[in-house]
């Protein structure tokens, strides 16, 4: 069976996230927190997310954002920039699968976490514009409205 054929573990469609709980992501994990704090960058409300969502659930529709790196292909970026977008969160099992984008729509990317615990998310990230781009990440669902989320070089967040 080539690739092509074979199912994918998340509800996108889209291209899986390599190893989500390879060995990067368990010494991540082991030394990154968040703290979900009122004086946390992803506290104050900045999400531009239609209201559909439903209350008391993570699943549905996100802003995002990100920085920590400079994306090459928008001009004067650097890493201290925001970029960003839209997402959508989808659990399977204790996996969350959170699917985003960036620049207008123009770069995607999936994230693919387990959870552990009712707060904590512990995955990996990958760049599907650029898909040797991959990162350990972790995240903390503070509420149904605030996702705080840290990768190696910086903070991948979502807000609605």
């Amino acid at each position: 069976m080539n690739s092509e054929n074979q199912a994918k573990r998340n509800p996108f469609g889209v291209m899986d996230v390599p190893d989500p709980n390879d060995a990067d992501v368990a010494q991540f994990a082991g030394s990154a927190t968040l703290e979900g704090s009122a004086d946390d960058m992803n506290a104050a409300s900045w999400g531009t997310a239609d209201g559909t969502s439903r209350s008391g659930t993570i699943e549905g529709h996100w802003s995002s954002r990100w920085n920590g790196g400079a994306d090459p292909t928008i001009a004067c970026d650097s890493a201290d920039k925001w970029k960003q977008g839209q997402g959508e969160a989808r659990m399977v099992a204790d996996r969350v699968y959170l699917y985003f984008d960036w620049d207008s729509g123009a770069r995607k990317g999936l994230i693919d976490a387990k959870r552990q615990g009712p707060q904590r998310l512990v995955g990996k990230y990958i760049n599907l514009t650029s898909p040797a781009i991959t990162r350990p990440w972790i995240g903390r669902i503070v509420d149904d409205r605030r996702i705080d989320g840290r990768f190696p070089e910086g903070r991948l967040d979502f807000r609605r």
